[in-house]
C-alpha cells in the first residue's frame, strides 16, 4: 500500500499491550492474588501469542501458508518479537523475585524456589513425592536416532541430565510433570504460622535419585514447546461437511509444527544441542530463559491460605432499573430500550430474557448467534427449555471460534438432540456478531412484534463477570426487521440483502463508517466542532487508519480508547489531533462504541466488531445505532470517564519505553 502515512507493527503493539498487564502486578494497591493473576494473563497471553501470531510467520518463512506479508518480512518481526519477548521476561522475573514473592512472605506465605528446603519439609517431600507423585510418572531414557518422542504442546517437561555408576557413561532422561494427578503447587506444613509451598517440579528434581537408581544425577532442567494451534479454519472456503473439516484439524492442533521451544538458561550446552538434536529443534525456536519455573500462567492456581482479604471482594451488580420488581422483561422492552453494562449489570437480566421468551405463549420463534458459551451454558439450558416448550429455535453455530471449536460443536449436539435448528459456519467467513431474535406470534390485526438483544459480547455466563461490555434490548421495528434479515441471510447464505440501519460487516458497515469520518471533516473544515471517539480491542485496517489520519489533519479532534493493536502511529504531523490510550484494569474492557458528533446530533453505536481487517472485510459482524437518549447520555458519559483517566489508562505507544 502506498501512502505517506505509518503503521505501527501489529505484533509489537500487541506484545505492548501485554507488557502492560504485566505492569498490574507492580501496582502495590492491588491484593497480591490479584497481583499473582495478572502475572498468570501475561504468561497465558505469551503462550498463545506464539501458538497463533508466531506460528503464522513461521508457516509463511516456509511457505506453508498463503500470506500478503513476505519471507523476509516475517523474519524481521519474528527478531523483533524475540527482542521484546526477552525485555518482557526479564521484567517478569524482577515484578516476580523483587515484590510478589516478599509481599507473599509478608503474608506469611512462603514459595519455595528452590530445592534447598527447611529439614522439617524435606521428609514430607520425600514421602509425598513416593506416594502421590512416583506412581503416574514415565521416565524416559533419550535415545537420539533411535526412539522417537513425542513433545506435547505447552507440557512441561524436565530434562535430566545422568550418569551411569558403573560405567561413567552420560545420558539424558525425559520426565513429563504429571499435573493430571498432582496440583503445579505442593501444600508443605506449615511452620511458624508461616505457610509454605513448593513447585511440582522441584519435588521432583529433589527426588530423582529414587526414579534413577544406579544413576548419578548431575542436574535437572525444565523444557517446554509451543505448537501451531491456529486451525486455518478462516480459509475453509467449502460448505462440504464442515463439521468433519473442523473435527479433523482440531486434532491435528496437539501435533502442530513447533513454535517455541523454551528452556533453562542453566542448561549445559552439550544437554541443549542433544535435546536439539533429538526433537530437530532450530536455533531460531530456541527461547533461553532465566528462570528455572516455566509456564507461569499456573501462577493462578496458587493456593490461597488466608483467604478474601488477599483479594478482591466480589462485585456487586447493580440494579437495572427499567427490570426491578417486573415479571416480564419482554413487556419492559416492548415499551422502551433497556441498557445493559456488563460486569457492573448482572449477566441474569440477559438469562430472564431467554426465560420470559422460553414462558411466553405469544412467543414463537428465537433465533441467536453462538460464538463462544460458558460449559454448562444457562443460555444453551434455556434455549432447550425453549425448545421443549414448543418454540422454534434457531441457533448459528460459528464451529471456527478459536480454540472454542469442541465446546461449540459439543453444544450444537446437545441442542440438536433437543430439536432445535443448528446452522454451522457459513464458508469463507466467520460470523462473529452476538445478535438475539425473539418473535411473538402475530396478533388478531396481523401485527408481529420482535425483540432485539445486540450485545458487544459473547453469550457467555462466565466472561459476563471478567469482561466489561454492553448490550441492548430493543423492539424497534426498523431494527428488529433488519435483525430478521440478517437471520435470514445466514440461513439462506443469500448476500443480495440490504441493511439502513443496521451496519453489517461485508454489507454496509465500512461505508457507513467512512461517510461518517468523511462528515466530520467536513464539519472541521467549516470551522465547526467535530468530534470523534472509538472504542475497541483492536484498531489495525490501514485503510481506516488512513481515514482517521486524513480526519485529523481535516482539523476533527478523534479521541481513540484501543485496548490491545493499535497500529495508528501518534506523535506524527498527520496524527496531531489523535489521542490514543489504553485501559487495563480489573476487568478485560471488551466493549466497542462509536461516537461521531455529527452537529451536535450525536450518532452512538454499540458493535461487536474491532477495526481489524479480519472483523471489517472477513467476518460477519454488527453495529446498532443507540437512539434512546438516556442510554445514550449513559453510554457517552462512560466515555468521557474513560477518557479523563489517569489512574489505570496509559499512552498506546508504551513499548517505545522498552525500547529506549
Amino acid at each position: 500500500m502506498d501512502t505517506p502515512y505509518e503503521y505501527r507493527n501489529r505484533d509489537i503493539s500487541w506484545l505492548s499491550f501485554n507488557y502492560r498487564v504485566l505492569l498490574e502486578a507492580e501496582d502495590a494497591a492491588i491484593p497480591i492474588y490479584e497481583r499473582l493473576k495478572f502475572m498468570s494473563i501475561h504468561a497465558s497471553n505469551l503462550e498463545e501469542f506464539y501458538k497463533i501470531r508466531v506460528a503464522e510467520h513461521r508457516s509463511v518463512i516456509m511457505q506453508k501458508i498463503h500470506s500478503d506479508e513476505d519471507p523476509a518480512e516475517a523474519e524481521h518481526t519474528l527478531e523483533e518479537i524475540r527482542k521484546e519477548v526477552t525485555r518482557q521476561q526479564t521484567e517478569f522475573y524482577r515484578i516476580f523475585h523483587e515484590q510478589i514473592l516478599p509481599e507473599l512472605a509478608r503474608q506469611n506465605i512462603v514459595l519455595y524456589m528452590d530445592n534447598n528446603l527447611r529439614p522439617e519439609h524435606r521428609s514430607f517431600a520425600d514421602s509425598y513425592f513416593k506416594e502421590e507423585v512416583f506412581p503416574f510418572l514415565q521416565p524416559l531414557i533419550l535415545m537420539k536416532d533411535e526412539v522417537r518422542i513425542f513433545i506435547r504442546d505447552n507440557r512441561l517437561y524436565q530434562v535430566v541430565v545422568l550418569r551411569k555408576k558403573d560405567t561413567g557413561e552420560r545420558q539424558y532422561a525425559l520426565l513429563k510433570i504429571p499435573y493430571a494427578k498432582t496440583p503445579r503447587f505442593i501444600e508443605l506444613p506449615p511452620l511458624d504460622n508461616q505457610y509454605y509451598y513448593m513447585f511440582a517440579e522441584d519435588l521432583i528434581a529433589v527426588n530423582l535419585a529414587f526414579v534413577f537408581k544406579g544413576y548419578e544425577v548431575e542436574g535437572s532442567y525444565n523444557i517446554k514447546i509451543s505448537r501451531d494451534a491456529d486451525l486455518y479454519v478462516d480459509e475453509i472456503q467449502t460448505d462440504k461437511d464442515i463439521v468433519e473439516t473442523i473435527k479433523k484439524r482440531v486434532k491435528k492442533r496437539k501435533i502442530g509444527d513447533l513454535s517455541r521451544f523454551v528452556y533453562d538458561r542453566r542448561m549445559p550446552a552439550d544437554c541443549l544441542q542433544y535435546i536439539c538434536e533429538t526433537f530437530a529443534i532450530q536455533d531460531d525456536e530456541r527461547i533461553p530463559d532465566n528462570n528455572a519455573h516455566l509456564n507461569m500462567e499456573d501462577l493462578n492456581k496458587l493456593p490461597n491460605p488466608i483467604g478474601a482479604e488477599l483479594q478482591l471482594p466480589p462485585l456487586k451488580c447493580l440494579p437495572v432499573a427499567a427490570l426491578e420488581g417486573v415479571k416480564s422483561v419482554l413487556s419492559v422492552v416492548e415499551k422502551r430500550d433497556v441498557f445493559l453494562h456488563y460486569p457492573y449489570h448482572s449477566f441474569d437480566c440477559f438469562i430472564h430474557f431467554l426465560m420470559d421468551a422460553a414462558s411466553n405463549p405469544d412467543v414463537e420463534e428465537i433465533k441467536i448467534t453462538q460464538y463462544r458459551v460458558a460449559p454448562d451454558s444457562e443460555v444453551i439450558n434455556n434455549l432447550i427449555s425453549a425448545a421443549k416448550r414448543g418454540k422454534k429455535i434457531t441457533v448459528f453455530v460459528e464451529l471456527k471460534a478459536r480454540f472454542d471449536e469442541e465446546n461449540n460443536l459439543q453444544t450444537a449436539a446437545l441442542m440438536q438432540e433437543a430439536g432445535i435448528r443448528i446452522i454451522y459456519s457459513l464458508s469463507g467467513l466467520k460470523v462473529h456478531a452476538k445478535v438475539a431474535l425473539v418473535s411473538k406470534k402475530a396478533n388478531f390485526r396481523g401485527h408481529k412484534t420482535a425483540f432485539a438483544y445486540v450485545s458487544t459480547g459473547n453469550f457467555n455466563e462466565k466472561t459476563a463477570k471478567l469482561y466489561s461490555d454492553m448490550a441492548v434490548m430493543t423492539s424497534q421495528k426498523t431494527l428488529t426487521t433488519e435483525l430478521s434479515r440478517l437471520f435470514t441471510m445466514l440461513e439462506t447464505a443469500h448476500r443480495d440483502v440490504s441493511f439502513n440501519r443496521l451496519l453489517v460487516a461485508q454489507f454496509n458497515m465500512v461505508d457507513a463508517l467512512k461517510m461518517m469520518i468523511a462528515r466530520e471533516k467536513k464539519q472541521a473544515h467549516q470551522g465547526k466542532k467535530a468530534h470523534i471517539i472509538l472504542k475497541m480491542n483492536g484498531l489495525q485496517d490501514n485503510w481506516m487508519i488512513e481515514e482517521l489520519y486524513r480526519a485529523s489533519e481535516a482539523g476533527v479532534k478523534i479521541d481513540l480508547i484501543v485496548r490491545g493493536i493499535c497500529c495508528l502511529a501518534t506523535d506524527q504531523p498527520y496524527s496531531r489531533n489523535i489521542r490514543v490510550i489504553r485501559i487495563v484494569d480489573r476487568f478485560l474492557e471488551h466493549a466497542r462504541v462509536w461516537y461521531f458528533y455529527n452537529a451536535g446530533q450525536e450518532d452512538l453505536y454499540i458493535s461487536s466488531a474491532d477495526w481489524m481487517k479480519r472483523n471489517l472485510y472477513r467476518r460477519i459482524e454488527t453495529a446498532i445505532p443507540v437512539t434512546d437518549r438516556r442510554i445514550k447520555r449513559t453510554i457517552i458519559n462512560t466515555l468521557q470517564i474513560q477518557l479523563e483517566d489517569n489512574a489505570v489508562s496509559t499512552q498506546v505507544q508504551i513499548y517505545r519505553m522498552l525500547q529506549a
